[in-house]
């Protein structure tokens, strides 16, 4: 007993007991149950750590970058660009003042994605062989074009022609007249001239076809309740019911409500009017339904991304 004693007094000397050291020998073994206790309290601070994260690095959506945004944003805007509002360039800078213009009316043709954009040669502008790393498709607003093999026989399209260059086949580019002005569209980017060095076969051929071979028809599926009225309408290329393009046409003073899930529209021929006068070279995209009327014949360029309607308003 003696010795037990003195061996709890020096103990109590050191500040340690017999209890202390028990606990800490054994700490870091707590019992099964202890540890289930203790479980929703931790699980609880975990959640609230994660939130406080979230919480600091988060911004509401009207903060983010234009980048960060979903790219449906942008295209379900309704948006106008009349041609007198372009903002014109160089559409190949190496070329300096031979280069024609270009004026981009949505996307970004030295981006990745999907544009539309115009294009506007000085009278006799003719281009050197060349190719571009992807293809692109084109309908003459004003003015004559030709686009095709360095030694074809030259082939004039006029205002409302349609043609498609395939990337990587070699072409030259010419145009007449003291205003000529084109669309031209890309389903992506960047829109690049090369060398013919660098030419490469895609399996794609080439389609130039004039305004007086476009074929012109009263599709019902397209008019609702197939009241056509004189309108009509030229598939270019895609589906109907899905992604593609097309001509619309309607009589002088003509009044319709396009409708789709998200389209945009060329002025190509007269005078349109839509929340103001779109002249020849505008443009006008929505995702809903588009009131516009005709001063004239007017003949619209639509690119839909599903079905595209078009009611016409006796």
């Amino acid at each position: 007993m003696r010795s037990l004693l003195l061996v709890f007094l020096l103990a109590c000397d050191r500040g340690e007991t017999p209890e202390r050291e028990a606990h800490q020998g054994t700490s870091a073994m707590r019992p099964a149950t202890e540890h289930a206790a203790m479980r929703p309290a931790m699980e609880h601070a975990a959640m609230e750590h994660a939130a406080m994260e979230h919480a600091a690095t988060a911004r509401p959506a009207t903060e983010r970058s234009a980048t960060e945004r979903p790219v449906t944003e942008a295209a379900t805007e309704r948006h106008v660009v009349r041609v007198s509002e372009v903002d014109w360039q160089a559409l190949n800078p190496a070329r300096g003042d031979a280069s024609p213009l270009a004026g981009t009316l949505w996307g970004d043709r030295n981006g990745a994605e999907a544009t539309g954009f115009l294009f506007r040669p000085v009278d006799g502008f003719r281009s050197p062989p060349h190719i571009h790393n992807v293809t692109y498709r084109g309908v003459v607003i004003r003015g004559v074009v030709h686009n095709d093999d360095p030694d074809a026989e030259e082939l004039w399209m006029p205002a409302g022609s349609f043609w498609t260059q395939p990337k990587g086949d070699v072409h030259i580019t010419a145009a007449r007249g003291d205003n000529t002005l084109a669309y031209i569209e890309i389903d992506e980017g960047p829109y690049l001239v090369w060398p013919v060095e660098r030419a490469f076969q895609d399996g794609e051929s080439p389609r130039n076809v004039a305004a007086s071979e476009i074929a012109w028809t009263a599709e019902t599926d397209v008019f609702v309740n197939g009241r056509t009225s004189g309108g009509q309408v030229a598939h270019l290329w895609g589906e109907p019911t899905e992604r593609g393009g097309l001509l619309l046409r309607l009589p002088a003073g003509q009044r319709a409500t396009l409708s789709g899930s998200t389209f945009r529209a060329v002025v190509i021929r007269g005078m349109v009017q839509s929340a103001g006068p779109l002249a020849p070279g505008s443009y006008f995209q929505s995702n809903g339904a588009e009131e516009i009327s005709c001063d004239e014949v007017c003949v619209l360029y639509v690119r839909h991304e599903a079905r595209f309607r078009v009611a016409l308003v006796e």
